[in-house]
Parts: C-alpha cells; sequence; structure tokens
C-alpha cells in the first residue's frame, strides 16, 4: 500500500523512517521545512494532494472555525505519552483502508478512531 502522507513537525523521525521502509510516501515538515507556520503547513497536502498527520490540536480549529481549505484527509494523534516509533504502527492501523480516511478528520487516542467530515459532516 502507498499512502501519501505530510506529516508535522513534531513528527518522530523514527516513524517516519519506518512508514518510508513500508512503502508509504512521507513528506515530513521537519526535513527542510521547520517553523512553517500552520496555514503554510496545511495548504502544503492541498495543493499535494496528501494526507496530513499531526499531534497539533490548532489543526482542527484552522480546519473548522476558521475554514481553511482542507486536505484531502487529516489525522490527528492525540496520545500523551509514546515511544517514538508508535506513530507508525498506529498510522499502519489507521489507514487499513485508506479509502474511509479521505473527506475525513480523524482523531485516534491511543485506543479509538473517530471520524468527522471535513466537509461539514457530522462524526462517525
Amino acid at each position: 500500500m502507498s499512502v501519501r502522507l505530510l506529516v508535522n513537525e513534531n513528527f518522530p523521525a523514527p516513524s517516519v523512517a519506518r512508514l518510508r521502509a513500508m512503502g508509504w510516501d512521507v513528506l515530513s515538515v521537519a526535513e527542510g521545512r521547520a517553523g512553517m507556520n500552520d496555514i503554510a503547513v496545511i495548504a502544503l497536502p492541498v495543493s499535494e494532494k496528501r494526507l496530513l498527520v499531526t499531534f497539533d490540536r490548532d489543526y482542527g480549529e484552522l480546519l473548522f472555525a476558521r475554514g481553511l481549505p482542507p486536505p484531502p484527509a487529516a489525522i490527528l494523534l492525540r496520545v500523551p505519552s509514546y515511544r517514538p516509533g508508535d506513530p507508525a504502527a498506529w498510522l499502519t492501523r489507521i489507514a487499513q483502508k485508506p479509502e474511509t480516511l479521505f473527506g475525513m478528520f480523524t482523531v485516534f487516542d491511543g485506543t479509538a478512531i473517530r471520524s468527522r467530515s471535513l466537509l461539514g459532516g457530522s462524526a462517525k
């Protein structure tokens, strides 16, 4: 499976390496784009048609309250403590059916996965 991701600056490098080793197309903000503001980060997966992955809760507000153009999908990892390789394992679990992620803002809290439409629908 080849999943195109943009991972935010706070995404751990060991997980980036693990996903790439599994064949995922991962663009990391930390690699050459460190310090980008949140609006620019959101614009990048929109223009490159990538799924946005972040630990930053501000992205929900930017997409829903401020109405910025959404990326094809957004995944918020809301896990307070983890090992550097854990996010790769979580994404492998979350993206078992990548087509279910498109058009959705997905939140993973370490155990449960919740999704809400990026186009103004309800949660599921």
